[in-house]
This record gives C-alpha cells, sequence and structure tokens, in this order.
C-alpha cells in the first residue's frame, strides 16, 4: 500500500476492524515527520551547522531550523542557548512524499537490511529510525559532502498505543524484524 491510498475509505475501514475501533475519526494516522541532525563539533566550527542545514534542505525540500541547547553540560563544553543541531518539521505533501521515498527508496538502500525493530515505535505510536549516514540519500552527492553524519526520522502519529502505531505502519510498508 502507498501513503496516497492510505486516505483511501477502504484502507480506513480494514484499519478499523483489525484494531477493532468503532469511529472512523479514530483512526490512528500520521501527524508530522521530524528529521533532526545533532552535531556535536558544532561548539567548535560555526560552520558546520551550515553545511548540514543545505544538505537537509536538499533531502527534505524544505528550510531547516538550527535547534540549540536546553542546558549547560560543563563535560561537554556546552552552555545554554548554544546551536548544535538542525532540524526540520515536514506535514502535508511533503511529509507524504518525504515517507514515500523513505520506504521506498531509502530503506531498501540500506546494507544488511533485515527489517525495522519493533523496539522503535514507542508507547505512544510514534516511530524512531536513525540513519549512520546521509549518503543514502539519493540528493547528496559524495564528492560535495565534507563529514559523514547521522540522522534521525521521528513520524509522528495519532495512535495512542504501541500495537496501533504498529499496525499502521506496517499497512504503510514499513518493513518490521520477524
Amino acid at each position: 500500500m502507498n501513503l496516497k491510498d492510505y486516505y483511501n475509505q477502504e484502507v480506513k475501514k480494514k484499519l478499523m476492524t483489525d484494531l477493532k475501533i468503532s469511529n472512523i475519526m479514530a483512526v490512528p494516522k500520521i501527524l508530522k515527520i521530524v528529521v533532526n541532525v545533532g552535531a556535536g563539533e558544532a561548539i567548535a566550527s560555526k560552520g558546520v551547522l551550515d553545511k548540514i542545514k543545505e544538505h537537509l534542505a536538499i533531502i527534505t525540500g524544505q528550510n531547516p531550523v538550527i535547534t540549540k541547547a536546553r542546558i549547560s553540560v560543563s563535560a561537554f563544553k556546552l552552555r545554554k542557548g548554544t546551536p548544535i543541531g538542525v532540524k526540520v518539521t515536514l506535514r502535508g505533501r511533503k511529509m507524504e512524499s518525504f515517507l514515500e521515498k523513505l520506504i521506498k527508496v531509502i530503506i531498501p538502500r540500506l546494507r544488511d537490511f533485515r527489517g525495522i525493530s519493533q523496539n522503535s515505535i514507542d508507547q505512544n505510536g510514534n516511530l524512531n529510525i536513525g540513519f549512520s549516514e546521509q549518503t543514502i540519500f539519493p540528493e547528496i552527492e559524495f564528492d560535495k559532502i565534507d563529514k559523514i553524519r547521522g540522522l534521525e526520522v521521528t513520524i509522528v502519529t495519532n495512535a495512542k498505543s504501541h500495537e496501533r502505531g504498529k499496525k499502521l505502519f506496517e499497512l504503510l510498508g514499513i518493513p518490521f524484524k520477524k
């Protein structure tokens, strides 16, 4: 099933029967996708966040936001308010196209991939996937990167439980470990 089919009434009804939901408005759906890159080396060099921001804009098609430290940690020489990461929140059509690209292009490109762990879904039905390098995205040219960095993709739902979130992601075609 692709993401556009998810909004089809028959698919919602299948999810209703599988999850024993009586109201169609209570069927779980994806609210947003957050793509996050944390960069500890941004404390020492200022140009790092600009490069990460540029790569994240290419990957998602949306302008990223710089995130700042919420607390001070003296062991890491980190002060509150210091820029240490970049994130993008996707909604609507951009979210749908990014999720479809994630399911059909990115996940199949992973080396030695045997499925996503079921522990990646939290108790609220949200899915967290970590990638060790940004080069798995086809938009990123390997010659133009300065350093290989990881990123985290969080798919936020209104599922309210682990089981409901897992069923939603299975119907969307996300492969889980058996």
